[in-house]
């Protein structure tokens, strides 16, 4: 024991880190001892480890069984194969109509199958996204404005279709000097200014782009190479693809399905609409259901948010928390969370949450709170193993699936990374050489040296970890 706080402080104790704050907690899970303990008790911010918080309150009050439900419902008559009238798509926030498993496209074939056989092949009419379930506060308290185009700021709402992003697709024009040719996917809500050119071949690709916050304006820059000479065909050419987040996910969502029915015999000759923009849209009494989808069950969509650290899905479930009990809000969602610690007796003051996937700088997290979960989820059988499951193992998958190769972590560990600028996080279980599992949460807050050296730093001790034995003469 004396040796392995001797080795911790020695990794924690680097000069290279002396003006950041590190908050670290180690708990043997047998036992419940306290192993190593650095800043447990202190605030700090947590990024993508705060799913940790959202995915252990959301499996205890919805059940690793719960899924998203999204139906095809209208109101009006159906004549001679069309449909005389609306068709409305009520969300409920199922965050898997997407490419995953090419899910969303299967989706919109089944969708298109039961309009055939409930007899429509035509909706003269319009494609209403009805995403009442949740608030249309997509974007989460504190998410800065200079990553709002990026894909993993995508906005959350009861419809959602491909997470939320859409595909920009930015390729050479005929030759060096001339802009390049800039594509969008629909229902983005955003016009294209293109300010991106092509280059020489062999120059290096510097596309990028930004959203301007005065106007729907994407603006695309940079340069696209180019194909080598060598290669007349165009073979080569170079897609730089990249993806944007949108302006409504339920515009983009009905915008999507209407292009989809369309793609599979089902003419749509009205717009697609978000059900907030009509004076009097049909409520949902007197809407007949054509169709209903059901999500895959939340241990498959917490695998999804925790090893590849998705974002979306977990801002999505924290407004699940909250609609659950009525309200589909961030607020509502919080509250969830927090009867989950009481219930826990974890001390609720040791969270500050803003959002459930820890984009936001104003989450705030003791490590000791993330440690004390871990434990909680692991001496509760209904949520050991489908939670342990969610989380990457070292050197094998998701946010490190190159981290920690070649130790004794390595397909041991099961991890949860955390990065936002100046701050990294990762929190976890690992078997010690005794097979004893642990539960850790390493939490760096305020540096200013690279990253890859705070996780280096981070990762030796997880290893020392994976090493550590009570019977150190028997090895």
């Amino acid at each position: 024991m004396e040796q392995l706080r001797h080795d911790l402080d020695a990794i924690f104790n680097a000069g290279i880190m002396s003006h950041a704050q590190w908050a670290v907690v180690v708990r043997a899970l047998g036992s419940g001892e306290r192993l190593y303990e650095r800043n447990g008790e202190k605030l700090m911010m947590p990024a993508s480890n705060l799913k940790i918080v959202t995915m252990a309150a959301a499996a205890k009050s919805m059940g690793w069984d719960a899924r998203f439900t999204t139906t095809l419902e209208t109101a009006a008559p159906i004549d001679g194969g069309v449909l005389r009238g609306d068709l409305y798509v009520r969300g409920g926030g199922d965050p898997t109509i997407n490419t995953r498993g090419s899910r969303g496209a299967a989706v919109f074939t089944e969708w298109a199958s039961a309009l055939s056989e409930a007899g429509i092949r035509k909706v003269d009419g319009r494609i209403i996204g009805d995403d009442n379930l949740f608030d249309d506060e997509g974007i989460g308290a504190g998410w800065a404005w200079d990553y709002l185009q990026y894909g993993y700021a995508a906005p959350v709402g009861a419809l959602q279709y491909n997470e939320d992003v859409a595909e920009l697709v930015v390729t050479p024009g005929p030759a060096a000097g001339t802009p390049a040719v800039v594509t969008l996917s629909p229902g983005s809500g955003l016009t294209v200014s293109n300010k991106a050119s092509t280059a020489a071949a062999g120059t290096p690709e510097t596309v990028d782009y930004r959203r301007l916050l005065d106007r729907p304006v994407l603006e695309v820059f940079g340069v696209v190479p180019l194909p080598p000479p060598a290669d007349p065909a165009g073979a080569q050419v170079r897609t730089v693809g990249r993806q944007v987040a949108v302006i409504n996910p339920t515009v983009y969502f009905v915008e999507s399905l209407k292009n989809g029915l369309a793609a599979r015999g089902i003419e749509v000759t009205g717009d697609a609409v978000d059900i907030d923009d009509l004076p009097t849209p049909a409520s949902p009494p007197d809407r007949r259901t054509i169709v209903r989808s059901e999500s895959p069950p939340l241990r498959e969509i917490g695998s999804v948010m925790m090893k590849v650290s998705q974002n979306l899905y977990a801002d999505t479930l924290l407004k699940a928390l909250g609609a659950v009990n009525g309200t589909g809000t961030v607020t509502a969602g919080r509250d969830a969370v927090i009867a989950a610690l009481r219930d826990w007796k974890i001390d609720e003051r040791s969270l500050v949450m803003a959002d459930g996937s820890g984009l936001s700088r104003y989450n705030y997290v003791t490590a000791d709170l993330i440690a004390a979960l871990l434990e909680r989820t692991y001496t509760d059988p209904r949520l050991r193993d489908p939670f342990m499951a969610t989380f990457a193992v070292a050197g094998k998958e998701g946010t490190v699936a190159t981290r920690l190769r070649k130790t004794r972590a390595e397909g041991n560990a099961r991890l949860k990374t955390g990065s936002i600028s100046n701050m990294r996080a990762l929190s976890g279980y690992v078997q010690t050489r005794d097979g004893e599992t642990l539960a850790f949460s390493i939490i760096a807050n305020d540096f200013i040296i690279p990253a890859a050296t705070v996780n280096w730093i981070t990762d030796l001790a997880v290893e020392t970890l994976a090493n550590f034995t009570r019977h150190p003469r028997h090895h």
